[in-house]
């Protein structure tokens, strides 16, 4: 990867529902984990922005490099679209998690779509697995709003999808219509990614010459 940038994902349990909420209770958990009572509480109280940071700054003085990186998130339920504003306050660039972002949209899960999605397409509910292509419709509007909620905070910030909808054609031409940066998929999907990605500038800049 030398010469490229790397995304690291951490994962971002939600700390409050596995430590203990009493000063007493932290306290003896820090002994047990040979910590010191600060050091846990702090892990506890900040937003996860901060672990990260103060992490990343201390590998970097060990390891007496000279590293420059960003500190982003995933979007992947409706309500962080909808409070993208907010987010990118702190957030300098966006990943949508597309798979999870269409299942909580949808309200069902993956798991179960094959019982019912077939008949949905006979009597032409979908035209298409919404979790194959991106559905441009709702969650697709979902990306937009915090696309441009996101822009409005931190101009410069970085966009991408991050899913299986990342080797889909016509989802690569949406989201480069909608303005992202670039596609994160598995790697068999990559050859198709590439090729949809060239085809959907071509497309935009063919249609920008007929205008």
């Amino acid at each position: 990867m030398k010469g490229y940038p790397v995304t690291i994902r951490l994962l971002d349990p939600p700390l409050h529902e596995f430590l203990p909420q009493q000063d007493e209770d932290i306290a003896a958990l820090a002994k047990e984990m040979g910590l010191e009572f600060e050091e846990l509480k702090y892990v506890k109280d900040v937003v996860v922005k901060a672990v990260v940071v103060k992490a990343v700054k201390e590998t970097i003085e060990k390891a007496g490099v000279e590293l420059e990186y960003k500190v982003g998130t995933m979007i992947e339920i409706p309500r962080a679209a909808l409070t993208a504003d907010e987010i990118a306050k702190e957030s300098e660039f966006f990943s949508f998690g597309t798979n999870d972002l269409t299942q909580m949209t949808f309200g069902f899960s993956r798991d179960d779509t094959g019982k019912f999605l077939e008949e949905y397409y006979n009597k032409k509910i979908y035209e298409s697995d919404p979790f194959a292509r991106i559905d441009q419709t709702g969650v697709g509007k979902l990306i937009e709003i915090s696309v441009k909620l996101g822009k409005e905070v931190r101009p410069e910030i970085k966009l991408g999808i991050c899913g299986k909808h990342g080797g889909d054609p016509a989802s690569v031409e949406f989201c480069h219509r909608l303005g992202l940066d670039y596609v994160s998929c598995s790697p068999f999907r990559v050859p198709i990614a590439r090729l949809a990605a060239a085809q959907a500038v071509v497309k935009k800049e063919g249609d920008l010459g007929q205008k």
